[in-house]
């Protein structure tokens, strides 16, 4: 599934404009919903059983926004090489280490907020707090990057 359409969120739900899930319309309450910054109870109208489809549709279509955020990364051992695609290619590798910016694998001692390092000729999962899957951004948590770069098809997320 590509990104939360605001749009699609909108439409589900009731549009009475009430500000009773503090929001000041029912769009921003959509574009809350659609960041993952307010939960679906938050609107007392979805609560009601005539609304129960919309709800259901909405616990579906924001279950990556909304649902367990919890995340995991494995290493094959047996495929990885260490050629550091993995580090090269993490949009948060990149973010804190120059190197990584220009094209090269950090240099060690482990900089805090990587996540990958190259260990006897292995990636090593070092810090999976820093994942961008754990970020609080539905683009952000459906990242897969790591794993649709490795040529050897070693890391599986979880």
């Amino acid at each position: 599934m590509g990104a939360i359409s605001v749009m699609k969120v909108y439409q589900l739900i009731p549009k009475t404009n009430c500000k009773e899930c503090g929001r000041s319309s029912c769009m921003a309450f959509a574009a809350d919903l659609a960041k993952g910054k307010a939960k679906i109870e938050e609107c007392p109208y979805l609560l009601e059983a005539k609304f129960s489809q919309q709800r259901k549709d909405l616990e579906e279509y924001l279950a990556p926004v909304l649902g367990d955020h919890e995340t995991h990364i494995e290493i094959d051992g047996e495929k990885c090489d260490g050629c550091g695609v993995c580090i090269l290619a993490c949009p948060i590798e990149a973010r804190y280490s120059e190197d990584v910016m220009s094209g090269k694998c950090p240099k060690y001692p482990l900089e805090e907020h990587l996540i990958f390092q190259i260990y006897d000729g292995k990636a090593k999962l070092v810090k999976l707090d820093n994942c961008r899957r754990l970020e609080n951004d539905a683009e952000a948590r459906n990242c897969s990057i790591c794993e649709s770069y490795c040529p050897q098809e070693a890391i599986k997320i979880i």
